[in-house]
């Protein structure tokens, strides 16, 4: 596996209390990014930087968290970290970093009082490498689990993915991505690759969620990607590749994109390659899929809940 393309990655995860955090620091010191939010229940920091229209024309640092809002305060440590290294915006007074963050719910595996901060945040900047390839249940993805729709007891492990792509032109596009869905995962065919449990096999979350008379139960979920290119895109282009790369859980998770989750999509740009956008969304949403599925395979049993390769059945 590939390394996303100038990035280092970092991570801190505890995985007693079953929660962790990921960092994504630009080796350059700063790179330019987009967003698009495509669930209904989103947890964020400092995203409003990221509107095109916004004066403030690049990040410092991305931070994906557990702990749900509470996970946020990581933030907090990787504004000290940079601020130390004197990286950020530049002020009259002062440099401020940038770090724009997004959540996901993982109180209910583990300890519900125990989650990321300050410290964990710096913690996870200190960690940073950028060879970082490791994926499954680590940083964010420590307390991930998939086909919450059945349940905490019929839930499977999910994680963190990655996913990259090197073409002979020079450019690279990759994506990073932390599982933490209402729905389950499933193949290119619609073959579930880990979900909502049912005793012998996969229950379906598509087909629970078609056959409720009601409202489903309230649930927490979000899926977290940072999409990385080494292409030039300014911050338009890149809200653009965030928007067309969730076309990439679309593929991947079933059902998505629901009340309940509180999928983001981030992209970021890190280089001076000359690429056509259309043709990096392209590979994006390839990518995007890809890592989701390595999330869920990748992934070890915790804290009770099985991770797809312990299960018997597949």
């Amino acid at each position: 596996m590939n390394a996303l393309p100038g990035i280092r990655i970092g991570h801190w995860h505890d995985l007693e209390a079953g929660t962790g955090c990921t960092v994504l620091l630009p080796t350059a010191g700063e790179m330019r990014a987009g967003l698009h939010v495509g669930g209904g229940a989103p947890g964020t920091r400092e995203t409003d930087l990221l509107a095109p229209s916004a004066t403030v024309q690049a990040i410092h640092a991305l931070l994906l968290t557990g702990g749900s809002a509470f996970g946020l305060d990581a933030a907090g440590g990787v504004m000290r970290y940079l601020r130390e290294r004197g990286i950020g915006f530049a002020t009259p007074v002062a440099r401020v970093p940038i770090v724009p963050a997004a959540v996901l719910f993982d109180l209910d595996i583990g300890a519900a009082d125990v989650f990321p901060d300050a410290a964990s945040g710096y913690a996870a900047c200190v960690s940073a490498a950028d060879q970082e390839c490791r994926e499954g249940s680590i940083g964010a993805g420590c307390g991930a689990t998939v086909g919450r729709i059945g349940g905490i007891a019929a839930r499977t492990k999910g994680g963190l993915g990655l996913a990259v792509s090197n073409l002979d032109s020079g450019l690279i596009v990759g994506a990073l991505a932390v599982v933490n869905a209402f729905g389950d995962v499933v193949e290119q065919d619609g073959t579930i690759l880990a979900g909502t449990r049912a005793a012998h096999g996969f229950a379906g979350s598509r087909s629970i969620l078609r056959g409720l008379a009601g409202t489903p139960p309230a649930s927490t979920n979000t899926t977290l990607v940072a999409v990385v290119t080494n292409a030039r895109l300014d911050k338009l282009a890149l809200s653009r590749l965030a928007q067309q790369s969730h076309d990439g859980f679309a593929q991947a998770i079933s059902p998505v994109h629901t009340s309940f989750d509180g999928d983001v999509v981030f992209a970021l740009s890190t280089g001076d390659i000359s690429a056509h956008a259309d043709a990096i969304a392209v590979l994006a949403v390839e990518l995007v899929a890809l890592a989701i599925r390595r999330a869920v395979r990748e992934a070890t049993s915790l804290l009770g809940v099985p991770a797809r390769r312990d299960l018997r059945w597949t």
